[in-house]
């Protein structure tokens, strides 16, 4: 008698394809989302690889493509979105004040925040580092005591710094553009910021260098406001079907030089490094 593994392997297949559509199930749609037909979004403009303008003045980005890919599994279309820029010291009013329904702008998890606005489930870890001249005397964190490091208003490094080294002269700008300015002007002895931000300055700059000892390790996610539960879960569900998909590995890919790709994909696909202060 022959036996055919046919039927048993199509059974298979059908069943790690059912398997697969539950796992990437997402909930309802929160009923004043799909009333509205269009989420608007809050995203960096200055921040690249995260949210950007390119040459034609249209935004782009990982957490860009993340809106979009949102407003496509909820709404049917990628258009169906709308950007405002936000910096790191408004932020969190703008999605209060009701002018974002969503906060994609590098937006690290802190109690202080928590106590305002809701988060998601992380989608990336995010560290700071701190940029110097080259020929910099400065080493590590410890040897910026007593110099004047330029930062930017509201931002998690700006309170690190607060409340861990009040010693530091802080130059506390409104946009990352401005703080990189202040430092190449020789006005900071020093920029501090995001590390993901960080690499891509130093990557592309002779004259700079990262100290390379991380700190303030955060979980980076998506803000929502209070009392948004439904809107919360279904935007983490978004971001499990995401990572399901590897989604983030070829927005950093379209995003990030080749170069320093590794360290991208390492903020979303590996777990968080061990605090090095």
């Amino acid at each position: 008698m022959s036996f055919s593994f046919k039927p048993l392997i199509t059974a298979l297949g059908l069943l790690a394809a059912a398997s697969q559509a539950l796992a990437a199930e997402l909930p309802a749609v929160p009923a004043e989302i799909k009333e509205a037909g269009v989420i608007r979004a809050g995203v960096r403009c200055d921040q690249p690889p995260y949210g950007f303008q390119n040459n034609n003045g249209d935004y782009a980005g990982v957490e860009v493509d993340m809106a979009k890919q949102v407003a496509e599994w909820a709404l049917g279309s990628k258009d169906k979105v709308t950007f405002t820029c936000v910096t790191a010291e408004n932020r969190v009013p703008q999605l209060i004040g009701h002018k974002v329904d969503v906060l994609i702008a590098t937006l690290g998890v802190t109690p202080e925040r928590q106590r305002v606005i809701d988060f998601t489930t992380p989608y990336r870890w995010g560290a700071s580092d701190v940029l110097v001249a080259k020929g910099s005397s400065i080493q590590k964190i410890a040897d910026l005591k007593g110099k004047t490091l330029a930062t930017l208003k509201g931002s998690v490094q700006a309170k690190w710094f607060e409340d861990h080294m009040p010693e530091v002269n802080t130059l506390r700008m409104n946009s990352a553009a401005d703080a990189l300015q202040t430092f190449r002007q020789g006005r900071a002895d020093a920029y501090t910021h995001d590390a993901a931000t960080l690499v891509v300055v130093a990557a592309n700059d002779p004259n700079a260098r990262l100290i390379g000892e991380p700190f303030q390790i955060s979980d980076a996610a998506i803000g929502v406001r209070k009392n948004e539960e439904a809107w919360r879960d279904y935007l983490s569900a978004a971001i499990a079907r995401m990572h399901e998909q590897k989604l983030f590995r070829g927005w950093v890919q379209a995003y990030v030089p080749e170069n320093i790709q590794a360290y991208y994909l390492s903020v979303f696909e590996q777990a968080k490094p061990a605090e090095a202060l």
